[in-house]
């Protein structure tokens, strides 16, 4: 058996940011520390936090008053930060700024007067936090055929923006037809899907030809790790979502095979070398890292966590 191991693959930097962010809050201020959600949609993450004397929650109404919260990586709504602030409590924010960045555009197309059409997955906890932003004048918008049932006020007044984790293949088809729908819609000053998300959809299109199966590490919460198994997927490749070296099932497997394993922004690297080291004590297998491109991006901690 021969593995590939792609990169870029892990963490990105706002999932390092949100993590480092808990980090800092559980020395600083001692458990047990609040989140609003999951911190990041990884099983092993959460975990290992809980342990620690993190809770997470899904309400405020879970918090105490005077506690200290966490916003998790995927951002929340207004309406969620100003009851945090009616609460007393400690807030420390750690959205990702690329999420961030989407919440601040919808803010300045809703003032101008945009009808707006968000591209996403419902339910998400990115998503739910960026409808929040304005609710009256934003749409939901998941498949292609769901743009066929939007109806604008003024179809010279819209514009699109996307959640940060989606396909990038899906995105395109379904603004491609916004676009043909209402020729004068507005997009995004650059692009919505993160660089991290991108980067790592299109290792696994450089790399999935040369695979026979493809093991992507990630939960099934995790939006940017589902899609890396649907590009597997729609190359014709078997390629499965797991969540460590357990899920990996002996049917999908054999000796002669070429594995190409990576992972979604949100997964740990040390599952992804647990499941490389299964491979390699049951089928001697051989292991390459194969690398389309170098991250050097950063995101600082909040404002609090960066004092002394």
């Amino acid at each position: 058996m021969h593995v590939i191991l792609a990169a870029p693959r892990g963490f990105c930097a706002g999932v390092n940011m949100a993590i480092e962010s808990l980090e800092q809050a559980i020395a600083r201020y001692s458990a047990p520390v609040y989140v609003y959600h999951e911190i990041v949609h990884n099983r092993w993450v959460v975990e290992r936090f809980q342990r620690r004397g993190v809770v997470f929650v899904d309400s405020l109404d879970e918090v105490p008053d005077g506690a200290t919260l966490v916003f998790s990586a995927h951002g929340v709504a207004p309406e969620v930060r100003r009851r945090a602030r009616e609460c007393r409590l400690r807030i420390l924010d750690a959205t990702c700024p690329l999420v961030t960045k989407v919440h601040h555009e919808v803010i300045r197309l809703a003032r101008q007067g945009y009808s707006i059409v968000l591209i996403g997955h419902a339910g998400h906890d990115e998503v739910v936090g960026t409808l929040g932003e304005a609710p009256d004048s934003i749409v939901l918008v998941q498949t292609v055929d769901d743009v066929e049932r939007i109806e604008p006020p003024d179809p010279l007044r819209v514009a699109y923006l996307t959640q940060t984790t989606l396909s990038v293949s899906d995105a395109q088809a379904i603004i491609g037809r916004l676009k043909e729908r209402f020729p004068a819609i507005v997009g995004p000053p650059r692009d919505d899907i993160c660089y991290a998300t991108q980067n790592r959809q299109t290792a696994v299109r450089e790399l999935v030809r040369e695979a026979d199966l493809v093991l992507v590490v990630g939960s099934r919460n995790s939006s940017n790790s589902r899609r890396l198994a649907e590009i597997g997927r729609h190359a014709g490749v078997p390629s499965h979502l797991i969540d460590g070296p357990t899920d990996i099932r002996e049917e999908w497997l054999d000796p002669g095979q070429t594995v190409l394993i990576t992972a979604g922004a949100s997964a740990p690297e040390d599952v992804v070398q647990r499941c490389v080291a299964r491979l390699k004590a049951r089928f001697q297998a051989s292991v390459e890292q194969r690398s389309i491109c170098n991250e050097r991006v950063r995101f600082t901690l909040p404002p609090q966590l960066r004092e002394p």
